[in-house]
């Protein structure tokens, strides 16, 4: 996303994003908006540009559930039509219409107006790969015998008995996992970054996790994009559970645009 020009609630206006004047559409200003329930989500226009914005009070802090989904669902909404958007970190606030002229428009009209070209026609898809553990562990039983013989020998043993072959078994278990994890990742890839424009993936937290990636995905590919998916949960049902988001607003590759995504896939 980009960089926020400011950080500080309070009263001002609260920046969303970045369109073209052309994508500055009607259809989100009867969206729910940041820090306000009277406010709407209006357009501070420059050059071909619009900042979205909606203006926001000093009565309350930023940051509730509610803040954060307002802000994605105004972004997402616009990056559901056919014109580019640039997401703003959550919290941008200026002082005032002119301000964001000014500090904003002015200011990075040539990379805004750079990125908007490059993210033309496309939009980002996210997935997100979660092991089912029992699955994986009867598959890690399956290949692994020294595992299959500590877990029996484990069976017939009192705790303080079978500490060391405990520690034994976890280790073998987490390294075959985490094989398979690396193995399943680049089965991921394989599939559907041919099909993207660019790929951003994250490093993944939960223990049950294969993979959280994004891609940024040509209008022209989608339909593509979205049955290599489908093709990848039905080959894997039952053993990882996938699940995809989008489109979305280009969260993870505006710095990328920003800098130049290099040649188009």
């Amino acid at each position: 996303m980009t960089e926020s020009t400011s950080q500080t609630p309070g009263a001002g206006w609260y920046v969303y994003g970045v369109v073209r004047e052309s994508g500055a559409t009607t259809e989100v200003e009867a969206l729910p908006t940041v820090a306000s329930s009277d406010a709407h989500v209006t357009y501070v226009r420059h050059r071909g540009i619009a900042a979205v914005v909606s203006k926001v009070s000093d009565d309350r802090p930023l940051g509730t559930p509610d803040d954060l989904r307002a802000h994605a669902q105004v972004l997402d909404s616009l990056a559901a039509g056919s014109e580019p958007v640039l997401p703003f970190r959550f919290g941008t606030v200026l002082r005032d219409a002119q301000a964001v002229t000014d500090e904003l428009l002015v200011g990075g009209y040539d990379d805004f107006m750079t990125a908007l070209d490059r993210l033309e026609g496309s939009a980002q898809f996210t997935l997100r790969a979660r092991y089912v553990q029992d699955e994986v562990l009867r598959e890690v039983l399956d290949e692994q015998p020294q595992a299959q013989r500590l877990r029996e020998e484990l069976k017939h043993m009192s705790e303080d008995a079978g500490y060391y072959r405990r520690i034994e078994l976890g280790q073998i278990l987490a390294e075959a996992i985490a094989d398979k994890r690396d193995m399943d990742a680049v089965e991921i890839d394989r599939c559907l970054a041919p099909l993207a424009v660019a790929v951003a993936p994250e490093e993944p937290g939960a223990a049950d996790a294969v993979a959280d990636v994004s891609f940024l995905v040509d209008g022209k590919r989608r339909a593509a994009f979205e049955e290599a998916a489908e093709d990848l949960a039905r080959r894997w049902h039952g053993r990882i559970r996938l699940r995809l988001f989008g489109p979305v607003a280009p969260y993870d590759f505006v710095t990328e645009a920003m800098a130049g995504l290099g040649e188009r896939r």
